[in-house]
């Protein structure tokens, strides 16, 4: 295949089913042969070490996210805050900065978050602990819920809702541009869209606590209020479900990290937010962001002209070996404390204070209290997808009943 771009090395060994069955080689091998390189397979210059992905989320000016191309803008039918730059994006984000910042997450969501996990561990123990499969019966559900309170959707079924959020997942890594998946966004679409069209009038006339609402305050254009909807819809499921999982998964690797769960959260509650923060660094569930050059650069060796489609590799950054001792080890009690799991710069994820609350300091602890001895069950397989967004679709778990 002749290379689009002649000065960028060509990483044609790479194949989309290598980085579903195994990333963390591939992105061993980027960083070691070619840190930045052009990826045939999924037609983007992939950034892969840990300060070079930083360098780039924090020059939105070069690397810019309004694309004039990208999956999520065709899955969800129009262009959110995410794929917007400067003050177009910061007078969106901060409408929505103002219903998740920690002090109001704790004043108004903890007690709703907490019933919401004590509801999906009682669904969970019913299950018993020889058909329970972790992702489906409590992290996803769980998440979704959260999610559904936050943002407004106060008479959406859960299960849909958690769909909703494949669909629009399926459509942001589209990369194959499977006319099944594009046929999935536009019919979740439709029943998200009529669930607004119920809501938002609503919401216009009796305000709450919701994200909605706050968007509705704002005077956010009621399209932009519907397209930063979808986008909390397809992100605030996915990545709380896969940090439940991931760190289950992890723990049971490593149960020397497990902290007591008899012992008093506010005694443990450091070594949780541990736990959570390695587990983001280790299995990120965000593997990579896109992103279009807006001015040609010479970045960390290499001439990137304009209009070069990037993919900033997050989960390969956190897996770099300049940045962190022993990366391939999951360590608890690492000193190096910054990871890229949340992304960084003005894109930084909107949802960061809500999963730091709702699953490292709510979910995952109260999971270990209500089964302490709670373990992937090695009789059953664990299945894993994806690579853009990554993680594991089948999770079984056991416990001592």
């Amino acid at each position: 295949m002749t290379s689009p771009h002649p000065t960028i090395p060509v990483a044609d060994w790479v194949t989309r089913a290598d980085l579903v069955a195994d990333p963390y080689a591939v992105y061993d091998r980027l960083r070691s042969e070619s840190p930045i390189s052009w990826v045939p397979a999924i037609n983007k210059v992939l950034i892969t070490k840990f300060t070079d992905c930083i360098a780039a989320e924090q020059n939105p000016d070069v690397f810019s996210s309004h694309m004039s191309y990208a999956h999520m803008i065709v899955g969800m039918g129009g262009r959110p805050m995410i794929r917007k730059d400067g003050s177009e994006h910061a007078s969106e984000r901060k409408a929505v900065n103002s219903a998740v910042r920690p002090r109001f997450l704790s004043e108004i969501w903890v007690e709703r978050f907490s019933a919401n996990a004590d509801f999906y561990l009682e669904q969970l123990a019913s299950i018993g602990p020889d058909l329970a499969d972790l992702n489906r019966d409590f992290a996803e559900p769980l998440a979704a819920k959260n999610l559904m309170d936050l943002l407004g959707f106060d008479k959406t079924d859960v299960q849909d809702f958690a769909r909703w959020s494949a669909d629009f997942m399926a459509g942001n890594a589209n990369v194959g541009e499977d006319a099944d998946i594009w046929a999935r966004c536009e019919r979740t679409r439709a029943e998200a869209h009529a669930a607004l069209d119920e809501l938002l009038p609503r919401l216009r006339e009796t305000p709450n606590n919701s994200v909605a609402s706050h968007m509705i305050a704002s005077g956010m254009p009621e399209e932009s209020i519907r397209v930063n909807l979808f986008l909390a819809i397809s992100g605030g499921v996915n990545e709380p479900q896969h940090v439940i999982t991931n760190t289950v998964l992890l723990l049971t690797e490593h149960p020397e990290f497990r902290p007591d769960a008899e012992a008093p959260l506010d005694e443990t509650a450091e070594q949780w937010n541990r736990v959570f923060h390695e587990v983001l660094r280790y299995y990120s569930p965000i593997a990579m962001v896109t992103r279009e050059t807006h001015e040609a650069i010479d970045f960390a060796g290499v001439h990137l002209p304009v209009d070069t489609q990037i993919g900033i590799m997050l989960a390969s950054g956190n897996r770099d070996a300049d940045a962190f001792v022993n990366p391939d080890v999951f360590d608890i009690n690492r000193t190096e404390t910054q990871h890229i799991g949340f992304g960084e710069g003005p894109h930084m994820c909107a949802g960061m204070w809500v999963a730091e609350a709702a699953i490292g300091r709510i979910a995952i602890p109260k999971l270990y209290q209500r089964f302490p001895d709670l373990r992937v069950d090695s009789s059953r397989p664990v299945e894993w997808e994806g690579f853009i967004f990554r993680g594991m679709s089948k999770t079984p778990v056991t416990w001592t009943a």
